[in-house]
């Protein structure tokens, strides 16, 4: 798939027009896949010519969000390369080169009508009930290009236009889709549709990795490239993330984030890269967690798929859960205790919490919701909660007292989550129903209706804390 053979390069070229959506994200990761599958170049390039869209600080955070994840590129604005510089507004001098050479040829002239004349041509066209084309209206004479008016390219030839996808296959376009666009604006800063093509002729792009919204355009890059007289780059289409319900292109209104946001999550890394790889693409196989090593090895841009991709929460939590897996016990309690406050901070504690988070910002709605505060504060206790089922109080309490004495007979060494289940199993099997001692010891240390067995609990609180708390529910049913 390489272009005539070359050092495969790609690129990815975001505007800095504001948050980095995850779609923008998904083309830098398959550009940097490709480009490093085939031991190539990725060059990451900001489009910045759009000067009333764009937001300060916009271009910080693109450079942010990819770092987060690991999508590093060998040529950039940070970092430099031989192809500087890699902001478009630094690279003016290039586009008017370009633009003198199609002047020169015969292929651009400068725009000589008002805003109310093409307005004018616009309501003409509408009335004859036919699509305006600028091109129609070509002057004879225009003046000569001194930067004040817009210069647009004069389409070299009306023709239909055919070219291969290396995802969509042969495409085509008839001459309806070709017309003479705006090359530099009259505030001298090129439109995207003449400076994306000469920065990737200059920056030796191989491969062009982008959204189906540039596939109607595509006849328009073509007819440039035949004005200039190069061969364009290789074009990938990727398919459209799609919102959650499957029907429409994933957008703000539809829950689509600002990646860092899902940084702020707890969302690992490493598990968005694997789930963003997977949204349009698939190696084949049953296999789901991949390493970004393992990505770049078999990635292969021909099993990129033509449909849209649905975005789906519950994936991307159930990968999350599977890296939090993978962690090494130091990162690990890094991730968990950096939600924690100080006094939940226990190890015996981090098991228990990564069995109900699929993300560290789980344990922020755990906090919320009081499930954890017995772990450091002494439940409130009623005599009704502590009565399992249709069991006499007096049966109750004699549960809870047999098991104190078992408990006080246990060497501090050996109360761990093993032994003290041992010890309550033992005596709930006496009993008609094991709920009977197990529900009581259970609510009697957490306060809960729902929360995690008692011996876990019990191992966490230590030995001291919980006959403490066990014999606060025997005074209870006392009474």
């Amino acid at each position: 798939m390489n272009n005539n053979n070359k050092k495969v390069i790609t690129r990815f070229a975001p505007s800095p027009t504001g948050f980095m959506h995850v779609g923008g994200i998904r083309t830098a990761l398959y550009a940097f896949l490709w480009a490093k599958k085939n031991n190539g170049s990725f060059i990451l390039r900001i489009e910045d010519t759009d000067k009333e869209r764009e937001v300060e600080g916009s271009i910080n955070h693109i450079i942010e969000s990819l770092k987060w994840l690991g999508i590093d590129w060998d040529e950039g604005p940070d970092i430099g390369g031989q192809n500087s510089p890699y902001i478009q507004s630094e690279r003016l001098d290039s586009y008017k080169k370009y633009a003198k050479i199609l002047i020169d040829k015969g292929l651009a002239y400068a725009d000589p009508y008002t805003e109310e004349e093409v307005e004018t041509f616009r309501k003409k066209a509408d009335e004859e009930k036919r699509p305006f084309l600028y091109r129609d209206h070509r002057p004879e004479n225009p003046p000569t290009w001194d930067g004040t008016k817009p210069l647009r390219l004069k389409t070299p030839e009306i023709k239909r236009y055919e070219w291969n996808d290396l995802v969509y296959g042969d495409l085509s376009a008839g001459p309806e889709a070709l017309d003479d666009f705006i090359l530099i604006k009259s505030d001298g800063y090129p439109t995207y549709n003449f400076a994306h093509i000469i920065d990737d002729l200059e920056m030796g792009v191989t491969h062009v990795m982008r959204g189906q919204e540039f596939i109607s355009s595509t006849p328009k890059f073509l007819s440039l490239y035949d004005a200039l007289g190069i061969k364009p780059p290789l074009l990938a289409t990727l398919p459209p993330i799609m919102g959650k319900d499957g029907k429409k292109k994933l957008g703000k209104r539809d829950g689509a984030k600002d990646v860092l946001d899902y940084r702020k999550d707890g969302y690992l890394p490493e598990a968005m890269i694997n789930f963003l790889a997977f949204l349009g693409w698939n190696p084949g196989g049953d296999k789901e967690i991949f390493s970004k090593e393992e990505l770049i090895s078999i990635f292969d841009v021909s099993r990129i798929g033509h449909s849209g991709a649905q975005w789906n929460d519950d994936k991307l939590d159930w990968v999350n859960k599977e890296y939090i897996k993978k962690l090494s016990s130091d990162k690990l309690e890094l991730y968990i205790f950096r939600e924690l406050p100080k006094e939940l901070q226990i190890q015996k504690l981090i098991p228990l919490i990564v069995e109900r988070i699929s993300k560290s910002s789980d344990i922020k709605e755990m906090l919320t919701n009081g499930e954890l505060d017995f772990f450091y504060k002494k439940p409130k206790l009623s005599k009704e909660k502590l009565i399992y089922k249709n069991t006499s109080p007096l049966k109750i309490l004699e549960n809870l007292e047999e098991t104190v004495k078992s408990f006080e007979m246990t060497d501090n060494s050996d109360f761990n989550k093993e032994n003290i289940k041992i010890i309550l199993m033992e005596l709930a099997d006496k009993l008609d129903s094991r709920g009977e001692i197990l529900h009581p010891v259970r609510f009697a240390l957490s306060g809960l209706d729902k929360s995690p067995d008692p011996f876990i609990i019990s191992d966490i609180l230590g030995k001291d804390e919980t006959i403490d708390r066990l014999n606060d529910a025997i005074k209870i049913l006392k009474i």
